[in-house]
């Protein structure tokens, strides 16, 4: 099993300690995935910053935001016969699930991509209605033209689904709703349009007959998709057994559009693979790795909120190196570097 992944010797690049909670009800309790991207000749990291409230005696205290953006805390009894607190991440009470901790998402720059710090001319982006009442996970970041699309994972009691913001100057956001309906999640759009097309990469959820498998959609305006195509499914006995996701946009290179995706097993250890794409016709798949290109190793990667696991979804490409920001243990933000030829020598057609 090769690990292909360069390492950065400042690994972890961000820890919870590393930031301030949003607000004094809070508590920062794991930085996860960040989409990446430049702007103002800085690298810039859009950070999932996941907090839960402080907790009293006899009570759990979940959050959730309401239509400002705000958070709002809902007390429960722990005697309380309608709670179900079994599962320290989703409890349930009279029927309706709730998580414990509640995600937003955080914008830190950096001028050398290894010292990262908050910019106050920038704020941090947070569920702002029903959708997205238990806040908002996992964005990608693509550049197309001028204008940065920005997907990610809208939750709330009603489900999981992919949201769509766009932005120009990162101050100004135009919300676009909700454009894959529940149960969907992973969602990456290619950073240039195919036959005057954009296409994403997404992943709907169909545990009782199917799976969590790899799709590919097609638009004519990245609010409106269809032509759904599954490109990428789970496979016995290999490191994505279980499920598998894109990471960030495609990579365009000679050989096809490279894409970067994580893999579980079922004991929920996540590497990372693999897959290349026609260039013309992505839903044709040309080559997929057999072994994962990244493992958990390290103690930051083995061990943390939960261990054994690597995810991804935002990179930086510069000539034949891909710069990846990782997310690493549910719990830390890292930094490796890939050579796309090394990649590619792997891949099995």
């Amino acid at each position: 099993m090769n690990d292909l992944a360069n390492r950065s010797n400042m690994n972890p690049l961000l820890s919870p300690k590393d930031l301030e909670p949003s607000s004094s009800k809070m508590i920062v309790e794991c930085l996860l995935n960040p989409g990446v991207f430049k702007f103002q000749n800085k690298i810039w990291l859009l950070v999932r910053v996941a907090e839960r409230t402080i907790q009293n005696e006899n009570e759990l205290a979940v959050p959730i935001y309401n239509q400002f953006g705000n958070v709002e805390v809902i007390k429960f009894n722990m005697n309380d016969s309608k709670l179900d607190a079994s599962d320290a991440r989703v409890i349930n009470y009279d029927g309706v699930d709730y998580l414990t901790t509640i995600s937003h998402l955080r914008l830190l720059c950096s001028d050398d991509g290894i010292n990262f710090y908050e910019s106050k001319e920038y704020s941090s982006l947070f569920g702002e209605d029903e959708y997205e009442s238990y806040g908002i996970e996992d964005c990608r970041v693509s550049k197309i033209d001028e204008t940065y699309y920005l997907t990610y994972t809208m939750v709330s009691a009603k489900g999981v689904g992919v949201g769509l913001r766009t932005t120009k100057d990162w101050k100004i956001f135009q919300k676009k709703g909700m454009i894959f309906s529940p149960h969907n999640k992973d969602c990456a759009i290619f950073e240039e349009k195919i036959n005057n097309k954009f296409y994403a990469l997404h992943r709907p959820s169909s545990p009782e007959l199917g799976g969590n498998y790899i799709w590919l959609a097609e638009s004519p305006d990245a609010i409106h998709w269809g032509n759904h195509k599954c490109i990428a499914k789970t496979r016995i006995g290999k490191f994505d057994s279980k499920r598998l996701g894109a990471g960030a946009a495609p990579i365009k290179t000679a050989k096809g559009w490279l894409e970067i995706y994580h893999g579980a097993t079922e004991n929920n250890r996540y590497c990372l693979g693999a897959i290349l794409l026609d260039l013309e016709d992505p839903s044709i798949v040309l080559a997929r790795s057999e072994e994962p290109i990244m493992i958990p190793t390290t103690q930051y990667e083995k061990t943390g909120f939960f261990g054994e696991v690597i995810f991804t979804n935002g990179h930086l490409v510069e000539g034949d190196t891909i710069k990846m920001y990782y997310g690493a243990a549910d719990e830390f933000v890292g930094l490796a570097t890939f050579s796309i030829k090394e990649i590619l020598k792997t891949l099995n057609k």
